[in-house]
């Protein structure tokens, strides 16, 4: 059987997606953006990813969120989404917000992470040609590197967005100090960062404490991964560890994050959600996106349904001073 040319759906912008301006810019990002971390590698089976993708685009999301090491194994995301790109969305690119990031293990040697130019540059090269594209609308310094000159760093983003390569630039994984500076030499040289990406969400309030004000405050965007906390907010852990899950197979989520402590957190934290009509993880992504210094939340997904079941957080950020009172106390410790 041959599969018929991708259609997207006409009323995609109507199903519901919101969208919230990125900082002071012209850009506009949907409450929920797609995250190809896991389950889009070359390990994962292209017709689930092509049908994934397919859906989130179907339904107005128009963000995908990749980095050069995403996979496994690294770059197959990359390729993946390359595949995407000519079999699907090649038509529709000018829709599409795409963007990547450099700075974490991706090749041997001494040119093969952290923030040098060298690196960035080589990096990205290699991340369009993955993705079949031209130019990638948003390019990450994926985290800061202490040795090497932030100067070096930021004047690689400078450039790269000025061989238009990048339409934008932005950082990650950055302390406030050094978030600053990239913000200012960025301003100072009219390649403003668009955006910070950081961990947030309800079992990590970091952010809080200086990144989400600091980057209001310079005009940065700000968006957030890891919402579901690599899955402890989904409500797979409510009774223990399943047998399929994540963190029964060691992997980015260890079984030692499930502490007596966190179990009861987490059960607390699952009745609030029941009284609000929304599951633990539909209250985890309303509760980022009830915050209007978040611009958007990174999800990831290995199936439509759990993309459809996001969208559901979407019926209900709102909070009651006393739901935010509850959920504070019942992480309070933690």
């Amino acid at each position: 059987m041959i599969n018929p040319v991708y259609s997207p759906a006409p009323g995609r912008y109507e199903s519901g997606i919101r969208y919230r301006r990125c900082g002071r810019s012209g850009i506009l990002l949907p409450e929920i953006a797609l995250g190809l971390w896991h389950n889009f590698g070359n390990v994962n089976p292209l017709a689930n990813s092509l049908e994934m993708a397919h859906y989130a685009f179907d339904h107005g999301i128009v963000h995908f969120d990749l980095a050069n090491n995403y996979g496994p194994s690294y770059g197959s995301a990359e390729e993946t989404f390359g595949m995407i790109m000519r079999k699907s969305f090649a038509p529709f690119r000018d829709e599409l917000f795409i963007s990547s990031k450099a700075g974490y293990d991706m090749w041997p040697g001494p040119y093969g992470e952290w923030g040098s130019r060298k690196y960035l540059m080589a990096s990205l090269d290699q991340s369009l040609k993955r993705m079949n594209l031209d130019y990638v609308d948003l390019f990450y310094s994926h985290r800061f590197d202490p040795k090497t000159p932030l100067e070096e760093t930021m004047q690689a983003l400078v450039d790269i967005v000025r061989a238009g390569k990048a339409l934008y630039a932005g950082i990650s994984n950055y302390p406030p100090e050094a978030a600053a500076f990239a913000y200012q030499y960025l301003k100072d040289r009219d390649v403003p960062c668009l955006i910070y990406q950081g961990r947030y969400n309800i079992l990590n309030r970091e952010p809080e404490r200086a990144i989400l004000d600091q980057a209001k405050e310079n005009g940065v965007g700000f968006i957030a991964f890891s919402p579901l906390a690599q899955g402890l907010l989904t409500g797979r852990y409510l009774d223990g560890i399943p047998a399929d899950s994540r963190m029964a197979k060691e992997k980015f989520l260890k079984s030692s994050a499930l502490t007596p402590r966190m179990q009861a957190a987490l059960v607390k934290l699952n009745g609030i959600a029941a009284r609000r009509g929304q599951t633990l993880a539909e209250m985890a992504l309303a509760w980022c996106l009830k915050d209007d210094r978040v611009t958007s939340v990174i999800v990831g997904a290995s199936r439509v349904a759990q993309i459809e079941d996001d969208f559901k957080a979407l019926e209900n950020t709102a909070f009651s001073a006393e739901e935010l009172a509850e959920i504070d106390a019942a992480v309070q410790g933690l």
